[in-house]
């Protein structure tokens, strides 16, 4: 079963199969795939039924049926299946960002240009993604510093600054005719810029 390259956007799967099990069937899909599945069976045991969900069946139906209930339940899981397709889609795109000339992808901590590629440490992909996510906003440093680390700031403490200073010497050996973090003196630092 190749349902690891894709192309199969839902499975009708009988309980009783010839020379193996539907439960052997549907386990093997999920090793590989989160294609729905819709178990058909003429058993009416709820206790099996229930096992077949818990076990990774996304519906049921119980023969005989009724065509009208079997094209009702498939057109629900396929509807389900796009909306999450659609959400991970989302949720890709917004890990990836263009702003000027550089791309920044957050998945895996690295920005770029037409021909070079920079690795960031981690917390200099989340102030980044923490700006980008809010081009207009200025952050105060004991703001931005409590959401990205997850503490109170210490008046006098550097570790904002050096991290900023580290990201700003990144951004600018990919394109050194850009600002791309703007510091507001007695305020904080935002976005410079519009995101494009």
């Amino acid at each position: 079963m190749q349902f690891d390259k894709g192309g199969i956007d839902l499975v009708l799967l009988d309980i009783m199969l010839p020379g193996k099990n539907g439960d052997q069937v549907l386990q093997a899909i999920r090793q590989t795939s989160q294609t729905p599945v819709i178990m058909l069976t003429a058993l009416g045991d709820k206790k099996l039924i229930s096992q077949y969900l818990l076990d990774g069946a996304n519906d049921y139906i119980v023969k005989p049926f009724d065509l009208d209930e079997v094209f009702a339940r498939v057109t629900v899981q396929l509807r389900q299946s796009g909306e999450h397709q659609s959400e991970n889609r989302r949720e890709i795109d917004n890990l990836v960002q263009n702003f000027k000339t550089i791309q920044f992808d957050a998945d895996s901590f690295e920005i770029s240009n037409a021909t070079e590629t920079i690795r960031l440490a981690k917390k200099e992909c989340q102030i980044l993604q923490m700006l980008l996510q809010h081009p207009k906003k200025i952050f105060t440093k004991e703001e931005l510093y409590e959401l990205i680390w997850e503490e109170s700031y210490l008046p006098g403490d550097n570790t904002l600054n050096t991290h900023l200073s580290n990201l700003r010497k990144k951004l600018h050996q990919l394109d050194p005719n850009h600002e791309y973090i703007e510091t507001i003196w007695g305020v904080g630092v935002r976005l410079k810029g519009d995101k494009q």
